[in-house]
């Protein structure tokens, strides 16, 4: 389908990778991995076209399709969530309005006979089969079933895409390309806006998807259950097996450790070699011998071990100053959003060192409780705030707050003071921004490079609580593990919401449950929590209030999916009888009208004709009669 070779790519002298080549066919969901930075982004922007090639080159078919699902989108403003996700239907669309203009002509023309009438008739016979080949019939219930398995609700199908967040935006573009018929998805960490349910979903979709998923993501238990392949882009190299993330990552271990005692023995085998040839080399009648050995030598394969790339994130969160023993005080806390009740009669006592996490299902109210203590949110009820409590707050979309059009350095000057301004270099060197890094505009920086300079920024300002509302997105697997390390050495107070369980294992002692608008506390950590519930996991945890209920949707999905199929083809053969009716009708009751004017002009002329009357009266017989049929089916539409 798509063959890459010898591709390089390099940014003010230095690779991002050079000459890799690989080649993507039909069935493989490949998880493209790496770290922040390495260039899996880019790679995407130039297999989509979107970026050009620089060095190497890349052949695929022409007939192959390519959607490509970015990190940072743009929507045109105006269209409701049906519009905008109705855009993945171009030809469709276009062929919709050819029939409709034909309908119209033929309701409107009187030039029966004619070679153009005639060819509307071919035209429109030729566009509704093509309609009903490419899914005209049904495209309107497949759209509502992806934007319903992708978390929207019905409600929602007619609200303009401008009152949605960035992230429920994200779902509407993923939708658009799940709908189109593509051979190759490149999908840029597509999980990140979604909740357990609509990841599950995805993850049976892209099982099903007969073509070609090029996935990059830092969720290990997407890529295990979806990919069949992994490709890592390491120090500039890439390392391809057809392997699931987790086995991938065992596999390479293994083959470098076979690498490393190669690499020995060889290199034993090197120093024995040279040996001899010192000692041959001495004695004339051995000469010929050192000779062939040095030879022998200079033909050697010098064994390599594959690089690995270990630099990682230093990361330390300090306390500002102790606070008093009661951080958060909740007397009966309520909110809603208009109609919408969130949760109520929430009380709590949240003590200094506390070490809390939010879990539960999207739309419980866990961002919203934590902006409530952040105070970005109003609410009813009573919440103290203790003494000396300064709070440090990473919010979900902490990284749509950086301003795009100024440095890496600019950023972290524009928020330090003057006790920390001349520590900003050595914090963004812990952060991984080096050298000429910091002078990058933040418009350029990757999903992850973006989140670990909000998280730099985060430390210029002092807290004593850190409240961190999925932290872990668009960071790659090192940059987690070396935060959860520094959250660990966390000497303050901390709240996480996250639905990663490996992340908040060993992180929390306590944990607030979010269920039907009501929050529950569980003393223990994660493991002690999902013990509690009988779960294994925090899929489980989301997933299982909602399976039954998901199970019978799905039933009713794929019923209403085959009605709206009928329904749609139903319509629409009726719609054109009825065209075809009022026609006929239009074109007897002009003929009619002109026998009359005739009769008008010259009585007895007229009435000499022979069969003159019959065929006068049969036309207005054959109206009678096409009048009724037209009603019939008029019934019939509106009762549809």
């Amino acid at each position: 389908m798509l063959h890459i070779n010898k591709l390089s790519v390099s940014f003010g002298g230095t690779y991002l990778f050079k000459e890799i080549s690989f080649k993507l066919s039909a069935g493989d969901r490949l998880g493209l991995i790496g770290k922040n930075g390495a260039g899996k982004s880019t790679l995407l922007k130039i297999l989509s076209g979107e970026t050009d090639i620089a060095e190497g080159e890349i052949a695929k078919e022409k007939s192959i399709r390519l959607g490509f699902l970015k990190q940072d989108i743009d929507f045109v403003e105006g269209r409701t969530v049906l519009e905008e996700a109705y855009q993945a239907f171009e030809e469709l669309k276009s062929i919709e309005k050819k029939l409709d203009y034909i309908n119209t002509q033929l309701a409107e023309r009187t030039d029966y006979e004619s070679d153009s009438y005639h060819q509307l008739m071919v035209d429109l016979n030729d566009y509704q089969h093509q309609f009903e080949i490419l899914g005209g019939y049904n495209y309107q219930g497949e759209t509502e079933r992806i934007l319903k398995g992708l978390g929207f609700k019905e409600s929602d199908f007619n609200q303009l895409t401008d009152t949605f967040s960035g992230g429920w935006r994200m779902r509407i573009e993923l939708a658009k390309l799940l709908l189109q018929s593509n051979d190759i998805l490149l999908l840029d960490e597509p999980t990140n806006h979604l909740d357990i349910e609509s990841i599950i979903w995805l993850e049976g979709f892209l099982k099903n998807f007969s073509g070609c998923v090029v996935i990059v993501s830092h969720d290990t238990k997407f890529l295990d259950n979806v990919t069949n392949r992994t490709i890592e882009i390491s120090l500039g190299r890439i390392y391809d097996y057809n392997k699931p993330y987790s086995e991938f990552k065992g596999l390479r271990h293994e083959i470098r450790e076979q690498q490393l005692a190669a690499q020995k023995n060889q290199q034993r085998e090197i120093k024995q070699t040279e040996k001899l040839i010192d000692k041959f080399r001495a004695k004339a009648n051995k000469a010929s011998m050192a000779q062939s050995l040095i030879k022998k030598l200079e033909k050697t394969d010098v064994i390599e071990v594959d690089e690995e790339d270990n630099s990682v994130m230093n990361v330390n969160f300090s306390i500002s100053k102790n606070p008093g023993k009661i951080i958060f005080e909740a007397d009966n806390l309520k909110k809603s959003f208009g109609d919408d009740l969130v949760f109520k009669d929430l009380s709590f006592i949240l003590e200094r060192n506390s070490k809390i996490a939010f879990v539960g299902q999207n739309g419980q109210g866990k961002s919203t409780l934590a902006k409530i203590l952040v105070n970005e949110h109003s609410h009813e009820g009573q919440l103290k705030v203790g003494h000396n409590v300064e709070v440090g707050y990473f919010a979900q979309n902490q990284a749509e707050y950086l301003d795009p059009n100024i440095t890496v350095y600019d950023t972290m000057i524009n928020a330090a003071n003057n006790s920390n301004r001349s520590k900003v270099r050595d914090i963004l060197g812990a952060f991984l921004f080096r050298g000429d890094d910091v002078d990058k505009y933040v418009k350029v920086l990757s999903g992850g490079e973006r989140n670990r300079l909000a998280l730099a920024k985060m430390i210029l300002t002092p807290f004593n609580v850190l409240i961190m509302d999925e932290p872990t997105n668009h960071l790659d697997i090192q940059s987690k593990n070396v935060l959860k390390s520094a959250l660990e050495n966390f000497e303050g107070t901390l709240i996480l919401v996250s639905h990663d369980r490996d992340f908040l294992q060993g992180l929390a002692s306590t944990v607030y449950e979010f269920k039907d608008n009501r929050v529950k506390e569980f003393l223990g950590d994660i493991n002690a929590y999902l013990e509690h519930r009988e779960l294994e996991s925090m899929r489980d945890v989301e997933k299982k209030t909602v399976t039954q209920q998901s199970r019978s949707e799905s039933k009713e999905t794929e019923t209403n999916s085959k009605d709206d199929y009928k329904l749609q083809k139903k319509k629409k053969t009726l719609s054109n009888k009825l065209s075809n009716k009022e026609a006929e009708i239009n074109r007897l009751e002009r003929e009619i009208e002109e026998h009359d004017q005739k009769l008008a002009a010259d009585y007895d002329k007229t009435a000499a004709i022979p069969d003159f009357f019959k065929n006068y009266e049969s036309k207005k017989t054959k109206i009678n009669k096409l009048m009724e049929e037209w009603e019939s089916l008029q019934i019939e539409l509106e009762n549809i």
